[in-house]
């Protein structure tokens, strides 16, 4: 939906946007890769993996990739926030929106580098709980302490270094943007219009809500993740791992969570964005409409004219009563 938005709202293809868009498309790939079948396993067919060893490659793989790119997005646009408001100057050349495509390009090329090594380290191997025996499940191919390196590389990489400097670079931005010391040259990533240029306030209320936003997308993003990152810490040393199947699914559940709620805090925290979703919703309803209303006005007019052709019909032949039967005869078969 974010990207639909953007992608058809030229004021709103801006460089922040770019990244928003990013994080979108990160999150959706967490939620089609995960979701389907974490409720198909569990629920339909009891921890039994299906889909085989390319399936467990293939499912793991992108969960990851969304996962970081999603990261790696969330410190971008942190990076963009920072230049614009705090740089203005060298903003002008350096958050466009060109740039930031080429940012985002190496964003998802450096995190698909990055995962690919999950398409060799997992496997599908028998699991034996619950009374079965030939239950199937999709695992880690090595042992445990094998992973320690690549689990604290992710904490280290997409957790609390995204999440320092974010509250490094927000803490600056919050003292330029309050203490009102920053030239009134570049917005809040969208187009200035004159009556922005004409005044000031509005144009510092903008970048106060455009930052406010952000900040809140950082900090879901920390809170609902924090679960998670905690329970594999914790087993990575633990001497008996902590397996409770409700924090298990709890932890999984605050990521999908996170994956599916940026729609929401855009609605909710951005002006642009909500006025660019009704109009939106409002285009989609009102084509719906415009094509009811075109396709009732095509069947009435097939009707009225099929009515037409007929009262044509019943006056011609009763205007030819008054002639002879040979010439009705012949006026007719030439109709």
């Amino acid at each position: 939906m974010v990207v639909i938005v953007v992608l058809r709202t030229k004021s709103m293809k801006t460089p922040t946007n770019c990244y928003l868009v990013s994080l979108s498309i990160a999150d959706l790939m967490v939620l089609i890769a995960a979701v389907p079948n974490e409720i198909i396993s569990y629920y339909v067919l009891g921890d039994q993996w299906i889909w085989g060893r390319v399936g467990c490659a293939l499912f793991i793989f992108l969960q990851y990739l969304g996962i970081n790119a999603s990261s790696l997005s969330i410190t971008s646009f942190t990076i963009e926030r920072y230049i614009a408001i705090c740089h203005p100057m060298r903003a002008q050349q350096v958050c466009t929106v060109h740039r930031a495509k080429r940012i985002i390009a190496g964003v998802w090329i450096f995190a698909c580098i990055y995962c690919s090594p999950w398409i060799f380290l997992t496997k599908v191997e028998p699991i034996y709980y619950k009374g079965y025996s030939n239950i199937e499940t999709c695992t880690f191919a090595l042992s445990r302490k094998h992973y320690l390196g690549i689990f604290f590389t992710d904490l280290i990489l997409f957790y609390v270094f995204p999440l320092l400097l974010s509250c490094v670079l927000y803490g600056l931005i919050a003292r330029i943007l309050f203490t009102n010391t920053i030239p009134k040259i570049v917005g809040n990533g969208y187009p200035i219009s004159a009556e922005t240029r004409r005044n000031p306030s509005s144009n510092d209320h903008a970048r106060i809500q455009v930052v406010k936003m952000l900040v809140v997308v950082v900090a879901v993003f920390a809170t609902l993740w924090l679960p998670y990152r905690a329970w594999v810490v914790y087993n990575s040393f633990a001497e008996h791992r902590y397996m409770e199947l409700w924090f298990v699914m709890f932890s999984k559940t605050m990521i999908f969570v996170n994956s599916a709620i940026n729609p929401i805090l855009y609605n909710a925290l951005s002006i642009k964005f909500r006025r660019a979703f009704k109009r939106m919703f409002s285009c989609t309803l009102f084509n719906r409409s415009e094509r009811r209303r075109r396709s009732c006005g095509a069947h009435l007019s097939v009707r009225m004219s099929s009515s037409s052709r007929n009262n044509f019909s019943t006056m011609t032949t009763c205007t030819l009563k008054t002639t002879s039967y040979k010439n009705r005869e012949k006026f007719q078969y030439d109709l």
